[in-house]
């Protein structure tokens, strides 16, 4: 039998507060705590957290606090990316951020669904797709990236952005819901 984790990271329905799970997002909001803590020239202690935090964390990474992060375990961050302040992430299935990234302030990505029935809802079952960020890609202010979503390389989101669809290679996408405005 699938564990509640398991079941989450393969995008099956899943019982959100299964122990082990909330277990996961303690450590995880203590460690995030720990980085938003951090003064502003604490830069070899931010980047000891960052690699505690996530998944995994390439070189040249830089990212300003606060921070809220759900899981941490489930993310990947290539090199040369910068993270700019008030960054959200409910990264309950993978999220993959590539290399050359640079996310804007108040910027969210949210994998995590939850059913649309009440009833389905308030036993706290929930869902979630993977997101992935291509390399070379530039995320305006006040984005939201929803579950499932795929930006693709070379890509630019404008500012207060609803990316609710996957975004092809070398484009630039606007809007709410966000859109193909121009292929570079």
């Amino acid at each position: 039998m699938k564990s509640e984790r398991e079941k989450m990271l393969a995008q099956e329905l899943y019982y959100i507060n299964d122990p082990e799970l909330v277990e996961i997002r303690y450590k995880t909001r203590e460690l995030v705590d720990e980085f938003n803590a951090t003064g502003p020239r604490d830069v070899k202690e931010k980047e000891a957290l960052q690699r505690r935090i996530f998944g995994s964390v390439g070189e040249n990474v830089h990212i300003e606090k606060p921070i809220r992060i759900d899981y941490g375990i489930n993310t990947r961050i290539g090199s040369n990316v910068f993270i700019n302040f008030n960054f959200v992430m409910l990264d309950c299935c993978p999220v993959t951020i590539g290399n050359n990234v640079f996310i804007a302030p108040n910027v969210q990505i949210y994998t995590a669904k939850h059913p649309i029935d009440p009833e389905t809802r308030n036993k706290h079952i929930g869902s979630a797709l993977p997101i992935t960020i291509g390399n070379d890609v530039w995320i305006g202010g006040n984005c939201v990236i929803l579950p499932g979503v795929t930006i693709g390389d070379g890509c630019t989101i404008g500012a207060g952005s609803l990316v609710s669809k996957s975004i092809p290679p070398n484009s630039i996408a606007v809007g709410s819901p966000c859109r193909v405005v121009k292929h570079l």
